[in-house]
């Protein structure tokens, strides 16, 4: 197992923060289609293959999330 150095997570935070600035005038617009399917029932992967040009991981969990809340396995 190997844990990034202190630099490699600045450089990823960086990357995220530089990619979201790159493309933020899509974003809110891909990420409520992406709602939108969600609550109608649609695919949601296709829908996720266009959200994530645009869209990072979280901001694509949180917009799920408050559609469609936390999943919780019973056990």
């Amino acid at each position: 197992l190997r844990r990034a150095s202190a630099d490699e997570k600045q450089a990823q935070i960086d990357s995220v923060r530089a990619f979201q600035e790159t493309h933020a005038e899509q974003t809110e617009a891909a990420l409520h289609t992406l709602q939108q399917v969600a609550l109608n029932g649609g695919n949601i992967f296709a829908e996720l293959m266009n959200t994530v040009r645009v869209a990072s991981l979280g901001q694509i969990s949180n917009a799920l999330y408050s559609v469609g809340g936390e999943y919780r396995r019973n056990l």
